[in-house]
């Protein structure tokens, strides 16, 4: 089993996930404020400022996802401070308004991570003999898949992550009083899936269990997703990835 870890990759990672995160929370604020609710402007949310929008904790699982050794397949997974909005002021009514805001930062990612796929395979032809300038689609592709790969972790119905938010705005409103119980033990559910289950997982020499594998399901869709608008397989994804 390979155990080095790609240096390279995982600053590129880090910084991706970094730029991805700082986007993904301003589209929350942006949709926000044009729903008529002036929330994240009032509690400094509505800012490109990186400070405002990062989540210790979050950034911490993005640090060690990132410097994983390459067997395990680095990836920029995380999550940042909600954006808190008052679903009172929210144009749609309080169903619409607050679903609307919780989409916003999905959705953003996901284009993201499609438009910097395709500009990442538009540059690697013009530079794929130069070892060199080979880490600027590197780069692309990495920021594209840590796009990516955040919008498929936020359809994870577990707090802070937008799935969470999601499944409580659509939910009748007794349920989601009982499914908002869940909200603080949100963060150390996805810690353990991450690292409890596939720690347990290969105690029990069951390596094969699909809840040990959740970062390599998210990192291949990613690539999948990646490989759709540019035409190019999931492996031939990778192979730019992890250059």
């Amino acid at each position: 089993m390979e155990t080095k870890i790609n240096v390279v990759l995982a600053l590129m990672i880090v910084v991706s996930f970094l730029i991805a995160i700082l986007l993904h929370e301003f589209a929350h604020a942006q949709m926000a404020i044009w729903l008529g609710d002036p929330t994240p402007r009032v509690e400094g949310r509505y800012t490109l400022s990186l400070r405002r929008h990062l989540d210790p904790l979050g950034t911490l699982l993005c640090l060690i996802l990132a410097f994983m050794p390459i067997a395990f397949g680095p990836v920029g997974l995380g999550w940042g401070q909600p954006v808190k909005t008052d679903p009172w002021k929210l144009r749609g009514g309080r169903t619409s308004g607050p679903l609307l805001v919780a989409l916003a930062g999905p959705i953003f990612s996901l284009l993201v991570g499609l438009v910097f796929a395709v500009i990442a395979r538009l540059v690697y032809p013009l530079v794929s003999e130069n070892a060199v300038l080979l880490r600027i689609p590197q780069f692309l592709m990495v920021f594209s898949c840590t796009n990516l790969a955040l919008t498929i972790l936020n359809l994870l119905p577990v707090y802070p992550l937008d799935g969470y938010q999601i499944v409580y705005i659509l939910l009748p409103t007794r349920q989601a009083l009982q499914f908002a119980r869940s909200g603080p033990w949100g963060p150390l559910i996805i810690l353990a899936l991450f690292f409890i289950v596939p720690f347990i997982a290969e105690l029990a020499q069951m390596p094969g269990f699909f809840l040990a594998h959740i970062p390599d399901y998210i990192r291949e869709g990613a690539f999948f997703l990646a490989g759709l608008v540019t035409n190019l397989s999931a492996t031939n994804v990778a192979q730019i990835y992890s250059f």
